[in-house]
């Protein structure tokens, strides 16, 4: 008897494992145990996301500050409806990009978001934020060792963190 006689065998599984099967043959999907390990022992940034001031979580992150790049595209609305979700993206012809963050210093917790971007990858960012009110949104990009930063003038008119 093996571990695997008590799981029931479903439909849902068998795909589930054939697909897995194929995207690990066409190497979409691999598994590196040192970059595993290398992973694991990236620490959080729990006291920068803990900051309620834009400046420390950026200095708590980055320890230096970052100058506007033309080369950073922030898309976020001019004018949010709902606070609750504010679409943003950000994309970069910045080489060597590591993190990208997005700070929103209106927000009780101003680090909204931060990303590594592992090497190799195209450095596009898209998510949704939570405004507690009218804001510039701020995203910081680290490429080749230095800060660059792009920002944006979001208005919201209802709802959001604070309500």
């Amino acid at each position: 008897m093996t571990p695997f006689d008590s799981l029931p065998m479903t439909r849902r599984l068998v795909l589930s494992g054939a697909g897995f099967l194929a995207l690990a043959d066409l190497g979409v999907i691999s598994f590196h145990p040192v970059t595993a390990l290398a992973a694991a022992n990236d620490k959080y940034p729990e006291d920068a996301f803990k900051q309620n001031n834009g400046n420390e979580a950026i200095k708590l992150l980055y320890g230096q500050t970052a100058e506007p790049s033309d080369k950073i595209k922030l898309d976020a609305p001019e004018i949010a409806e709902n606070g609750a979700v504010v679409p943003v993206s950000v994309s970069t012809t910045l080489a060597d990009v590591t993190t990208v963050s997005f700070v929103v210093p209106e927000n009780p917790n101003p680090l909204a978001a931060y990303y590594k971007i592992p090497p190799g990858t195209m450095p596009n960012v898209a998510n949704r934020l939570k405004m507690a009110k009218t804001s510039n949104v701020i995203v910081i990009v680290e490429a080749g060792g230095k800060l660059y930063s792009a920002s944006r003038e979001v208005k919201v008119t209802i709802g959001g963190c604070g309500g």
